[in-house]
């Protein structure tokens, strides 16, 4: 009796919250936000410093396909990678000495995350 009214609580309360029952994120979504937002400063940095070296966004589309994540997920990601495009379009307008720099610690960064993330939760 106590096991059901403790079910019964719970359905309550998800029924209460007014937001849908979403899926369990898969273990490397973090890191895939994180890596998305990675190169979303890579997409909006790399012209200033780099034109026509790598296309970041078509990179994460790319990526998101592959995941081939729920509708939720799909948005964080794409989320993500705005967010990191956004932060640095608020810092940077030219290339100038801080911004290669940070360009290029991005660059390495993210290389390391990706590998990462491949050698933590590829099949």
């Amino acid at each position: 009796m106590r096991i059901r009214s403790l079910f019964a609580a719970v359905l309550m309360s998800l029924s209460l919250s007014g937001q849908p029952a979403s899926a369990i994120d898969p273990p490397s979504q973090g890191a895939m936000e994180r890596l998305a937002q990675f190169r979303g400063s890579l997409y909006f940095r790399q012209p200033l410093c780099q034109p026509g070296v790598e296309d970041w966004r078509s990179q994460m589309a790319d990526l998101i396909a592959l995941d081939e994540p729920d509708e939720d997920r799909r948005q964080r990601l794409a989320g993500a990678f705005n967010e990191g495009y956004a932060a640095y379009g608020r810092l940077y307008r030219v290339c100038t000495v801080s911004a290669s720099e940070a360009l290029t610690r991005l660059l390495v960064e993210a290389e390391q995350m990706a590998r990462d993330i491949h050698s933590r939760f590829a099949e």
